[in-house]
């Protein structure tokens, strides 16, 4: 079976609400996170072939997408019911690799909530092939999913008031990197000196939807890297 043909095979129909905002825009509700990564896969894809009328942002979030800019909004929401969307390809979007010292303040209770040791908490988190399902919270802060629910952790019962910038930390299905010291209450298991969010650099984020990312344990100093 060709690539072609494996991707159609494994394509889902459109089962999103389209809901009009304002004037020129459409907040597109989706049925999961799953189904959220490949509406906006899909939107990438059409537009970078050209096939997507006009739009100014695509905005995606946990189980929404929010199209702004439509010169047709209640066209474009007319014409999804006949689109088919293919899981995201992995091969589509480069691969951060991000450095982490393993040394978090909650590594512990996160290895208790798993039921496994903390030794055991970094190989399955290294193990894990995450992906950037949205941004927000802070500039350069990514939601990435890769853990699944079988490893959701709660929230800290009472957040700190200042978590450090580089933070890894867990909170529900997420991983999340924090980008600048700021409160939080996510479960912080370790940290990373890769800068997520620099101003001077172009993008300025480090991680956008879609980016994928794999977490490697080190002991020193290390640097992020982007490898195909």
């Amino acid at each position: 079976m060709s690539a072609t043909a494996r991707v159609h095979a494994t394509a889902r129909a459109f089962r999103g609400t389209a809901l009009p905002v304002g004037d020129r825009a459409l907040l597109v509700e989706l049925a999961d996170g799953e189904e959220t990564a490949s509406f906006h896969a899909e939107l990438l894809r059409r537009r970078a072939a050209g096939t997507l009328p006009a739009v100014r942002e695509i905005v995606p979030a946990a189980r929404t997408v929010l199209l702004d800019g439509l010169d047709d909004p209640a066209g474009f929401a007319a014409g999804l019911g006949a689109w088919e969307l293919p899981p995201p390809d992995s091969r589509e979007s480069d691969t951060v690799t991000l450095p982490v010292r393993y040394d978090g303040p909650d590594l512990a209770e996160v290895a208790t909530v798993w039921g496994v040791s903390e030794q055991e908490v970094v190989r399955i988190h290294t193990a894990a092939e995450f992906r950037a399902a949205f941004c927000g919270f802070a500039p350069g802060f990514g939601y990435l999913t890769g853990l699944g629910e079988r490893y959701a952790v709660p929230r800290r019962a009472t957040p700190r008031t200042a978590v450090p910038a580089g933070s890894v930390g867990l909170a529900g299905p997420y991983t999340g990197v924090y980008p600048r010291s700021s409160p939080g209450g996510w479960q912080v298991i370790g940290t990373t000196d890769t800068v997520l969010w620099d101003a001077s650099r172009e993008p300025a984020a480090l991680l956008s939807p879609g980016t994928r990312v794999r977490f490697t344990a080190v002991e020193d100093e290390g640097h992020g890297s982007r490898s195909r």
